[in-house]
């Protein structure tokens, strides 16, 4: 029994010791994240009157975004792929923000024949809109091929913020003064460029380079997109928002989504990741500010050198005009 005793002393001292360290090491890592973020609480910017669309509203960062920008008297519009989903994160933005005006819209970023539907619909309803969010993503799917015979993930992360980007262009520049946000990612350092990708065809890819092959096509079309709409009032801005915990690990396998899980007690939550977002999104500083990549810590940053190459961006626009048959638009 005092041999028991004594292990099972030990044993605790050494679990509590364990369990004080983590608390320690999340703590540390929380205060540091503040330490490194603007301030929204200092932003004083009003959006009453403002029409603001965000993809991928539903959860995570963009259901984040959604409700603060609600909160400040936006006109919002939860671009979302699941309407059950979409109405339950209306419901609770509105419980959060009594006075908020948010329409649900469905639009799967996959499909180009969702995104003209929606575009369509939405510019019946917003002829000008201020602020687009281009948030919705996926990660961890497989090469895969939706019913156009575009690849899943290059189609939903890449080619649907383009073409919903370009149908908006006019609602856009009707506002006056718009501006475009482009949610990116860190991990883009680890892909790289053939826009064979967007067919799934192209070079081998491996673990999960879909999504960051995806989103150095992002950054860098961000780029091509703030040239062309230079002079109109409106501005394209790419941001990382780091790394968060959301539900975009999902369709990893069970180990990944474990390893996710167990790191989240260090890494962003949410409204931490929607923060870079919405300094974009809200900050008075970056008026007229195009064509710029943003670290998680909300600098200007140079993105990866490929995503820097103008004619590599160039080239890139031509291939998705095509794609998505932008050429055949009157």
């Amino acid at each position: 029994m005092l041999l028991w005793a004594l292990l099972s002393t030990q044993v605790w001292g050494l679990g509590s010791g364990l369990l004080i360290l983590v608390f320690l090491l999340r703590l540390s890592a929380r205060l540091w994240y503040k330490s490194q973020l603007w301030d929204l609480q200092h932003c004083s910017t009003d959006l009453t009157g403002k029409t603001a669309v965000v993809t991928g509203a539903n959860s995570g960062i963009g259901k984040i975004v959604s409700q603060e920008l609600a909160r400040r008297g936006a006109r919002v519009i939860l671009a979302c792929r699941s309407h059950e989903r979409g109405q339950r994160a209306l419901a609770e933005i509105q419980a959060a923000s009594k006075d908020a005006c948010l329409l649900l819209g469905e639009v799967d970023l996959s499909s180009m024949a969702s995104i003209r539907s929606f575009a369509g619909w939405l510019l019946q309803k917003c002829p000008e809109i201020h602020l687009l969010v281009n948030n919705a993503a996926v990660c961890g799917i497989p090469k895969t091929l939706t019913p156009e015979g575009l690849d899943f993930t290059f189609a939903t992360n890449y080619v649907g913020p383009f073409l919903l980007t370009n149908l908006l262009q006019g609602a856009l520049q009707r506002a006056g003064s718009a501006r475009v946000v482009n949610v990116s990612s860190s991990w883009q350092t680890h892909g790289y460029f053939d826009e064979e990708h967007l067919t799934g065809a192209g070079g081998p890819l491996t673990f999960n380079q879909n999504y960051f092959c995806s989103k150095l096509l992002l950054t860098s079309i961000t780029g091509e997109f703030a040239r062309r709409l230079q002079g109109t009032g409106v501005t394209v801005n790419s941001v990382d928002p780091g790394v968060v915990y959301t539900e975009i690990m999902k369709h990893l396998s069970w180990l990944y989504r474990l390893l996710f899980w167990l790191s989240s007690f260090f890494i962003k939550d949410p409204a931490q990741g929607a923060n870079p977002v919405l300094y974009l999104s809200l900050a008075e500083e970056l008026d007229g500010i195009s064509g710029k990549y943003f670290s998680s810590s909300c600098v200007i940053t140079s993105p990866p050198k490929d995503a820097q190459d103008p004619h590599v961006a160039q080239n890139l626009w031509n291939a998705s005009v095509k794609l998505t048959n932008l050429d055949k638009m009157d």
